[in-house]
This record gives C-alpha cells, sequence and structure tokens, in this order.
C-alpha cells in the first residue's frame, strides 16, 4: 500500500485552482500529454482555470490527448445530459485541443463489447494515460465503478447505483414518478475500469463537501474493499488528492 499526497485548500474555488497549477504545469512539462478526463459538478471549476490559463497566458492544448472516463450507453450524442455536450461546454470548445485528439465512449455504440475493447485499446495505442484525473462519488465510486463491482478490469458497461443516479440528476429525480422510463434511460454506463486507472502514471484526485468526508477517510486510511472503490487508489504509487477542507476534514483519522 502506499500513502497519498494529500492537498487541503480552503474551498472549493481554491481547490480547483491548486488543481489548475497542477494539470496547467502538467501540460507545460508535457505538452503532448495524455489526460484522463472526468466529468460532474467537481472538475468544472478545475476546466474554468484551465480556459483562462489558455486564453490569458497562453497555455496550449494542441498536443494533448484526453480520454473522458465514462459516458452514459444508449443516449444520443448530443443528449443534454451526456457527457460530450458537457466536455464541449465546459472545456473543448473554449481551448485549441483539435477535435480528434479528445476521446469519449461511443454512447450509441450498437455492440456494446467491441465498443470497450475499442476504447480500451485508443487508451493503449495512444502510450496510456499519463495522468487520470478523477472525482469521487460520495458512495466511494470512481467513474462509474460503483461499490461491489470487479475492480480490477478494463473498460467495461456498469450499472449505475441508485444514490448516484439521484446525485448525476437531480433536476430529473422529481419526475421519476410520473415518468419511470427515465430511470432506464440513463441506467447503464461506459467507464474505464479500476484497473485502468490504476495504470495511470499519476492519479490526481479532487473533492469538495461535507458529504465526501467519511468515504474519503476510509479510501486513504482504510481497508482495501470493493464496498469503497477509492480505497482502491492506495495500490498506486503517486496519487495526490486535493481537498477542500469539509471534504478533508476526516482524512487524518484512521476510518
Amino acid at each position: 500500500m502506499h500513502v497519498p499526497e494529500i492537498l487541503l485548500e480552503a474551498d472549493y474555488n481554491a481547490m480547483s485552482l491548486r488543481a489548475g497549477d497542477i494539470v496547467g504545469e502538467a501540460i507545460r512539462h508535457n505538452p503532448s500529454i495524455v489526460l484522463a478526463l472526468p466529468t460532474g459538478t467537481t472538475p468544472i471549476g478545475l476546466y474554468a482555470d484551465l480556459v483562462r490559463r489558455h486564453r490569458d497566458e497562453g497555455l496550449s492544448l494542441r498536443a494533448v490527448t484526453t480520454f473522458n472516463l465514462d459516458e452514459y450507453a444508449g443516449i444520443a450524442v448530443d443528449d443534454p445530459e451526456g457527457y460530450h455536450g458537457f466536455m464541449r461546454s465546459h472545456l473543448f470548445d473554449h481551448v485549441d485541443i483539435p477535435e480528434g485528439a479528445w476521446h469519449l465512449p461511443n454512447p450509441q455504440a450498437t455492440d456494446a463489447g467491441a465498443e470497450v475493447r475499442r476504447y480500451e485499446g485508443l487508451i493503449d495505442a495512444s502510450g496510456g494515460i499519463d495522468l487520470a484525473i478523477l472525482g469521487v462519488g460520495a458512495n466511494g465510486h470512481l467513474a462509474f465503478n460503483e461499490p461491489g463491482d470487479t475492480l480490477t478490469g478494463p473498460t467495461h458497461v456498469a450499472a449505475l447505483a441508485d444514490d448516484t443516479w439521484l446525485r448525476n440528476f437531480p433536476s430529473l429525480a422529481p419526475r421519476l414518478k410520473d415518468e419511470p422510463e427515465l430511470r432506464a434511460r440513463y441506467s447503464t454506463a461506459y467507464t474505464v475500469g479500476i484497473g485502468t486507472i490504476l495504470r495511470a502514471r499519476k492519479i490526481l484526485v479532487l473533492a469538495s463537501g461535507m458529504a465526501k468526508a467519511s468515504i474519503l477517510a476510509s479510501a486513504v486510511r482504510g481497508a482495501i474493499t470493493p464496498r469503497n472503490p477509492a480505497s482502491f487508489l492506495q495500490l498506486h504509487p503517486d496519487v495526490t488528492f486535493i481537498l477542500d477542507e469539509a471534504a478533508g476534514s476526516w482524512v487524518h483519522y484512521t476510518a
């Protein structure tokens, strides 16, 4: 097991700026870096900071290659809840990364098995991930590797846990009673596996908020267990957590 580096920041904004420092420096040091990128609310501040650095400081992503960690299966590429649009809106449309250099799983693939092999093959063909940027779910999930999954494998199709679904779709949750089909529409996703993540050369984890304090303490100090996918990060020799004060409030106590 390895002890990660833990950086505590005052709040979400400070966490995002510190992440921008680290990611921006990594890009400047290695302009052809291969990044794994998350979605959700956690990385929005980081992406805004990278856009600012591109605009104001000349940070170039022209030679960068990116692989998103996940995408919902069976939706349209332009689905408003999908991650293709999210990434364009928050990052790709505002920097100089070429369109062919950023990758997400194809949500409309007709052969899921072929798609996960294709995506994993693209990562391998790129030379592997240099820096994987992760968020952590309140239940410890990484990408869509939920508690109880097989946590050493490659890219695969995963079923979303109910609590993950509710957190990911707060605007849809009130409609479930009258439109139960909404749960099925976003019930599965393509996700890189824990094994894929652990092969990254460096891992950067971002988290904020008291709701994640307990699971983060367990991930950093507790046993490695499928009940907390984030605990598998203890197996990697180069992991940095950037946490705001609330999220990091328990990490120095044994879980």
